[in-house]
């Protein structure tokens, strides 16, 4: 059953002139202050998310973007402030990106967190898809075997650094300790001080590829996986799925077929149907300039990439439309009924599925961000909370 209903949200100003025929986002600029004041955005958004009882509020690390998009580049730091604030509320990292990382930083931040917020920081971990960002911080991106490489042995020195244990690595990107003398010996094993209070940590990853790989390596440090961020639907949604659960198969751990996962949606909530889908459509554009090209949502052709980047283009180019998304059952649009029927029928097809993360698109003003969330709460999610209800009672 679906009883965890979560959020996401990245850190965007309120954008202009929205859509295919909409500013491009290359030449999307504001202000210091405008750029400042998302940090503050974040904040009311997870208060609301807070005061109607939503489980997690997830984020995403990003930097270097100052076309507005995506502007939170420290989640830990954000996470201790968001709990600081608000009373219940869960702070998930939305990922973590450990190629931009020293795996021991991130593992003494995460373990502060953990301690000081009395758990209420969820982590987790992904590889990056921005070239600016990843390259930036000197690590690999376009050459992908090695950015999977770096990730994946960045992942092990965090797991083995959680266990709060003297231990050392010797790999292809770090060797941990250095020998080097200390105090009258040489440095032969390091002790992450402190360490996380809560273990087995709970993690998280996002599902992309879908490759055997992939799935063999969450289920070898149990991670959960989020399968969506705006393109939860067709068959990809249930290949993965039943990747994830063999993976965790083979190495003895029986999971129904949705288990451990959470299904990312975009939504909006209207009078109607079609109105939702005027209403978003501009937001769903935007949305797909920003990441289509990225390896995210879907695979575009060079034309449609290319008048995804100019307007003068795009009314003469067959783009991804929103209608195209309602369709397939990635975006959430119509009357609360409509939402709470499209969702129990996934509750029905995916019977390990307990989690779904139901967030905006991304140019969606913040009025209208926190109308969606105060409906989705008030007008939906009891539909699913009294059903678990009535299912204790029996």
């Amino acid at each position: 059953m679906i009883t965890k209903f979560d959020s996401s949200y990245y850190g965007t100003v309120d954008m202009e002139n929205l859509g295919y025929q909409g500013t491009p986002i290359n030449e999307r600029r504001y202000s210091k202050e405008q750029l400042a004041a998302v940090m503050h955005k974040v904040v009311t958004y997870a208060k609301c998310m807070d005061e109607r009882g939503y489980d997690t509020f997830w984020m995403a690390e990003h930097h270097f973007q100052p076309e507005g998009t995506e502007l939170i580049p420290n989640l830990l730091m954000m996470a201790m402030h968001l709990c600081g604030v608000t009373s219940n509320i869960r702070i998930g990292c939305g990922f973590n990106i450990v190629p931009m990382w020293h795996p021991l930083r991130l593992a003494e931040d995460y373990a502060m967190a953990d301690i000081l917020t009395g758990g209420r920081v969820i982590f987790g971990v992904g590889r990056g898809y921005h070239t600016r960002e990843v390259e930036t911080f000197g690590s690999p991106l376009l050459d992908q075997d090695a950015n999977r490489e770096m990730f994946e042995e960045g992942v092990e020195v965090l797991f083995k650094a959680f266990e709060g244990k003297p231990f050392s690595h010797k790999g292809k990107f770090y060797t941990i300790p250095p020998e080097v003398p200390y105090r009258g010996y040489t440095l032969k094993e390091i002790t992450l001080v402190p360490a996380p209070e809560r273990l087995p940590v709970e993690c998280w990853q996002p599902i992309q590829s879908g490759s055997d790989r992939a799935f063999d390596f969450m289920a070898k440090y149990g991670i959960r996986g989020v399968i969506g961020g705006g393109s939860a639907e067709g068959g990809a949604v249930e290949r993965h799925m039943i990747g994830f659960q063999a993976a965790y198969a083979r190495r003895g751990i029986k999971l129904e077929l949705g288990e451990r996962l959470a299904l990312g949606y975009q939504f909006h909530i209207s009078l109607s149907r079609e109105q939702a889908i005027r209403e978003a459509a501009p937001h769903y554009e935007e949305n797909m300039k920003m990441f289509g090209e990225l390896r995210l949502v879907r695979a575009l052709t060079d034309e449609q990439i290319a008048a995804m980047r100019d307007p003068r283009l795009a009314a003469n180019t067959k783009l991804p439309r929103i209608e195209d998304a309602v369709k397939a059952g990635g975006f959430l649009a119509g009357t609360p009924t409509d939402i709470i029927e499209q969702l129990k029928a996934v509750e029905k097809r995916y019977p390990g599925i307990d989690r779904v993360i139901c967030a905006t698109p991304l140019g969606t003003p913040l009025d209208v961000q926190l109308e969606d969330l105060d409906r989705f709460a008030k007008e939906v999610i009891p539909a699913f909370r009294d059903k678990k209800v009535a299912a204790a009672a029996e």
